[in-house]
């Protein structure tokens, strides 16, 4: 996918995955880029998450972003803090800028050093180009697809994203990484209010299996090369990270289906995607909607369970189209809705009839698969 005017993208080899697959990648800024973070809330935090901290600090403008997967560089003490800086140092001696211009982002299993060898001897060969398709791929882990998002704004600026994220996920972060860039024109400081709107109602709305990473991080990116209406970068900004954060819950460990989780008529937006995180999160509903089986009883529980204020003697329950509670127990056809609900995407739709909030939340079904890939993860 092409990238706004003013990035480029490389990727390489560096030996850190035993699969020998791509697992460095480098994203570069021609010039000085206004940004934005976001990072994991878990109070453990790798190295590439803590020195990113000090960095979104200092308020000054950064120029790359180098990422690396297959290790996470987490829990790895005064040693692990080190290499971090030394990989944002050799970043900074490829592309020419300074240290603090440079962010890193780690993926990978936790508590292991990583060694920076082949990443040293990988770097002077890439080749920067102005397409992030291999950048995309070079980040992955226990990914089976890639997961790029872009959108053209009326005034011919782009919005293009790539992120990477399968299992550990769980809002505030999720377990990912993403990293979005734009060619519109908006202030640092602006962009860093937008962005945290941003974040909260697509990244934030994920979950796979309620667990939250010492990684995690979505960082966005402004070239700053073409003017632009802010009101179109928002909702520029919103479709590319939606999109990217349902890509993430589709390729969720062992997932079969994509469930998307509308709420209404809550009594605030934050309520209504309190809910729908609810629900989403669920191992019984998510269980159920593996199985195909309508239990509606577990979505309402975990409706309750958050503790949303709603009227639970009028609120209503939909899914896949066929209305199952409406304050009381409907007639429904089993067999008919379970029919409906086998299929890659599966939509549950609940109105709290307490308000005119609403949100939306994204996650898979758990499949055995799911356990089977995490038992084996390490060893």
């Amino acid at each position: 996918m092409k990238l706004p005017s003013g990035f480029q993208c490389a990727a390489g080899r560096a030996g850190i995955k035993q699969s020998g697959k791509p697992d460095v990648a480098l994203i570069t800024a021609l010039t000085p880029a206004a940004w934005a973070l976001t990072v994991t809330t878990n109070r453990v935090k790798a190295a590439c998450v803590t020195r990113n901290l000090e960095q979104l600090h200092s308020h000054h403008p950064i120029r790359a972003i180098i990422i690396n997967s297959g290790n996470a560089n987490c829990a790895t003490g005064a040693a692990g803090a080190r290499t971090n800086t030394q990989l944002a140092q050799l970043a900074a001696t490829r592309l020419d800028v300074t240290d603090n211009e440079v962010i890193t982002a780690s993926t990978g299993v936790i508590g292991h050093q990583l060694s920076l060898e082949g990443i040293k001897s990988t770097l002077p060969t890439l080749t920067l180009s102005d397409d992030c398709d291999a950048a995309a791929e070079a980040i992955l882990t226990t990914d089976l697809v890639t997961k790029t998002a872009g959108v053209n704004l009326p005034n011919g600026a782009s919005i293009v994203g790539f992120a990477k994220g399968s299992g550990m996920i769980h809002p505030n972060m999720a377990t990912m990484l993403a990293f979005v860039m734009t060619d519109a024109a908006i202030s640092q400081e602006r962009l860093r209010e937008l962005w945290r709107e941003i974040v909260n109602q697509s990244f934030n709305q994920i979950t796979v299996d309620g667990d939250t990473s010492t990684n995690d991080m979505a960082v966005v990116l402004s070239s700053g090369h073409i003017d632009a209406d802010e009101d179109a970068l928002r909702r520029g900004l919103l479709a590319v990270c939606q999109q990217l954060a349902q890509k993430i819950a589709r390729d969720g460990e062992g997932a079969n289906k994509l469930i998307t989780v509308n709420v209404i008529g809550a009594e605030t937006d934050v309520d209504a995607r309190r809910a729908a995180k609810a629900i989403v999160r669920s191992p019984l509903v998510k269980s159920a909607a593996h199985g195909n089986d309508p239990n509606w009883g577990r979505i309402l529980s975990a409706i309750g369970q958050e503790g949303v204020d709603a009227d639970y003697n009028a609120l209503t329950i939909t899914v896949q189209g066929e209305l199952l509670f409406a304050g009381k127990p409907l007639e429904f056809d089993a067999e008919h809705v379970s029919h409906k609900m086998n299929h890659s995407d599966l939509r549950i739709d609940v109105d709290l009839k307490h308000g005119n909030g609403q949100g939306q939340a994204w996650g898979c079904d758990l499949s055995a698969q799911y356990v089977h890939i995490n038992a084996d993860y390490h060893t």
